[in-house]
């Protein structure tokens, strides 16, 4: 019996070691909000998506004609603009908010003790929340039959950022993603503003030049990403090894998938005697998302 306890005993210091590695300890105000108390809620939503897109909605409309979501779309682009607008103007107002994390970006303070450390995290839940929103957008190719853009580099993009995001702000001390997650929302004003500007119609599209750029400031995104995680790193910022490989991981995937939907769109110039079709599009680039259906 105590040859049993003493091997249990190890096993648990083992595990517990292997954990310090990879999270840090949960925070009990992060755990009261919305989706945040443990991962069944998160888990829930991410399969019943994953069920939904790749199962249940493309069998439900084999036999059905699209629906007509015009309307529907153009009020999500307005609602994602004003959402992502307001955290990034949110943070970029918060002068205080910066000092904090130019002062504890790197070594946290304590937990429930400091009101700017409340407040980045709040506004890194808000963050959150929008990644799983953001999982509409495969919903409407399914219920539009754009299944075609249902890509792996789709589907793959935001199941990971919303479980990224949602263990991040857990289990890994949120005010350190901030700053990434501030400058998504950035990237994703823009993103929804060219959608809702295409959706204006055939002539509005055809002013809509820069469509392409919007691949390119996504994989910029990465990039940055990975330097601020670097930076962190060669700092000895009190960033969990684990977690640090998991998120580095992440970006360097992204960053290939889209370079790859961008060389396969935009970098190949078809035959003089042909005529190619346009490449369905991913998160960055859902041309068809644009149309007036």
């Amino acid at each position: 019996m105590d040859t049993m306890k003493l091997r249990v005993h190890s096993g648990y210091d083992v595990f517990n070691h292997t954990a310090q590695n990879v999270t840090v300890e949960e925070d009990k105000l992060v755990n009261s909000w919305f989706l945040m108390s443990n991962p069944g809620p998160m888990l829930t939503l991410l399969a019943v998506y994953l069920l939904f897109v790749l199962k249940i909605g493309p069998r439900f409309m084999s036999s059905r004609k699209p629906f007509q979501l015009k309307t529907i779309m153009m009020l999500y682009n307005v609602f994602q603009i004003f959402c992502n607008s307001y955290i990034v103007i949110s943070f970029l107002f918060h002068t205080e908010g910066h000092q904090y994390l130019l002062k504890h970006g790197c070594q946290p303070a304590e937990m429930n003790t400091n009101v700017l450390r409340i407040d980045m995290c709040v506004g890194y839940w808000r963050y959150t929340i929008m990644k799983f929103i953001d999982l509409i957008d495969t919903v409407f190719f399914v219920l539009r039959k754009k299944n075609s853009h249902m890509t792996f580099l789709h589907v793959y993009h935001h199941c990971g950022m919303a479980l990224f995001s949602w263990c991040c702000l857990k289990y890994f001390r949120g005010e350190q993603g901030v700053l990434l997650g501030v400058m998504n929302c950035g990237v994703h004003v823009i993103m929804y503003t060219y959608y809702f500007l295409a959706g204006l119609g055939e002539e509005m599209r055809k002013r809509l030049w820069w469509k392409k750029y919007i691949t390119t400031i996504q994989m910029g995104q990465f990039c940055i990403g990975l330097v601020y995680i670097g930076s962190l790193i060669a700092f000895g910022c009190n960033l969990p090894r684990g977690f640090s490989l998991f998120w580095a991981l992440n970006l360097v995937i992204f960053l290939a998938l889209f370079l790859n939907f961008y060389n396969r769109t935009y970098s190949r110039k078809p035959a003089a005697d042909t005529v190619k079709p346009v490449t369905p599009t991913p998160d960055a680039e859902k041309t068809d998302k644009e149309k007036a259906n």
